[in-house]
């Protein structure tokens, strides 16, 4: 085997401390690490290594923590149009009236707000994003120009969203079809699209918006496809109530009863579930997608302590209107902790940051590949700047993250091998641009919102 140290790398990164997300190594002083194409060659501590590196380009990381990207398993980056408002409505924008709707959206705003979401989230240190809403055909593609990885597809459903703020919930078997068969072109079209950075998740948006029949056809497809599938799981007490008016069981149960409750699916939210649903959700192992500040915002909390200790794998993310997976974990923690009553060693800094980064690439069957650093995994990490008053003393850096950071310490974000974010800036688009084009997208859809 060729030994690394005797090859040039593309990048080498010195002097950071390095918190590398791997159990029997989590925290490397004085690191030095090694990037070869877009895999990671070295990850080891200066005085492990008899040299450093030769590589085309060094990166003076001293003053910086590096860090695995976070991986962000449910955002809706379109929904940036609703940024500051619907927060303080009490309930999903899809539900809400007076708001945009993602069937008011045309494919030109959607990729103008889908930039937007991509450059914030990968600005705040995601790497990988699990995206759905509208024209993803058009969205996916156009978010992934920005460097960051992109799991994407558009909403499936057979239920009209034109009707869904009424209260008027009609099931169309064509729409369901319509749906479904765009998720199958786009996977087909963009999985592993852009050297592996983009890929498709069937994206069945809740229980309450697809029929029972429709949601059997999206486990044949994932089946077929080898796709994993993302959904909302008990996210309102109006989708539990429809659902036990129309089939008489709650939600977990229903898709346990299909057979999409198991290890492969990411359910965002699971906030109003029935005291047997806990260990049916647990049992299957599934990936809970925990979004503890947009759920806070609505006046709830997923109960993640009783879902962690049933078996279900707890991940993070920010959901819409925001994308900072930092200020995410600080949330996480303290939601976990007012459920505790207390402080102990169930929550602590290093289960947050563990699930917004190794957890949730299991979540997206992405594990070996990324989530950690370690030699052989893809390159996709952060590193942020603890030059800075709120970051000094870093007597704990991971400590300090999680309680007092915030991604705008972000200093440079590298994907596959590639440096995006350079001095807090993107690299590879014009993020000004991406700004305003985004903030005209939302202000006509407000426009005829509001007419």
């Amino acid at each position: 085997m060729t030994d690394p140290m005797d090859s040039t790398m593309d990048v080498v990164i010195e002097g950071a401390t390095v918190l590398t997300a791997e159990p029997d190594r989590p925290v490397i002083e004085d690191g030095v690490v090694g990037i070869s194409g877009n895999r990671l060659a070295v990850v080891a501590a200066r005085s492990d290594l008899r040299e450093i590196p030769r590589a085309r380009q060094h990166i003076d990381a001293r003053g910086r923590v590096v860090t695995p990207g976070f991986v962000n398993v449910h955002t809706h980056a379109i929904l940036t149009m609703v940024r500051g408002v619907a927060e303080d409505m009490g309930f999903a924008p899809a539900y809400t009236p007076g708001v945009p709707h993602g069937h008011d959206v045309t494919p030109d705003e959607a990729v103008a707000l889908g930039r937007l979401g991509a450059l914030e989230a990968l600005l705040f240190g995601s790497t990988l994003i699990n995206d759905s809403y509208v024209h993803a055909e058009h969205t996916l593609p156009a978010m992934g120009e920005t460097g960051l990885r992109v799991w994407s597809c558009g909403r499936i459903h057979d239920v009209d969203f034109s009707r869904v703020h009424e209260q008027i919930w009609e099931h169309k078997d064509a729409l369901g079809e319509r749906t479904l068969g765009d998720a199958v072109a786009l996977a087909e079209r963009w999985h592993g699209g852009m050297d592996g950075r983009l890929g498709v998740h069937l994206a069945a948006h809740a229980p309450d918006t697809c029929s029972r029949p429709l949601l059997e056809r999206v486990r044949d497809t994932a089946a077929r496809y080898g796709l994993g599938v993302n959904t909302h799981l008990a996210q309102s007490r109006v989708e539990v109530k429809r659902i036990r008016e129309r089939e008489g069981i709650s939600p977990a149960e229903l898709l346990d009863d299909i057979g999409l409750l198991n290890e492969r699916l990411v359910a965002a939210h699971c906030l109003f579930l029935d005291e047997d649903d806990f260990e049916r959700v647990g049992n299957a192992r599934v990936n809970v997608a925990h979004i503890p500040k947009g759920n806070a915002t609505g006046g709830t909390a997923a109960p993640t302590s009783r879902l962690r200790r049933a078996g279900a794998r707890i991940t993070l993310a920010t959901d819409n209107m925001h994308a900072d997976m930092v200020e995410v974990m600080r949330w996480g923690l303290n939601v976990g902790r007012l459920q505790e009553g207390a402080v102990t060693d169930f929550w602590q800094p290093e289960d947050v940051f563990r699930m917004a980064t190794l957890d949730g690439a299991r979540a997206m069957g992405l594990d070996d590949d990324i989530g950690s650093l370690a030699p052989g995994k893809k390159a996709d990490l952060v590193a942020f700047d603890y030059r800075r008053a709120h970051l000094t003393p870093a007597t704990d850096v991971l400590g300090n993250l999680v309680h007092v950071g915030q991604g705008r310490d972000v200093e440079t974000v590298i994907v596959d091998g590639r440096v995006v974010v350079e001095d807090g800036r993107a690299v590879l688009v014009d993020q000004d641009e991406i700004r305003l084009q985004a903030a005209e997208a939302a202000r006509q859809l407000w426009i005829r919102a509001r007419g």
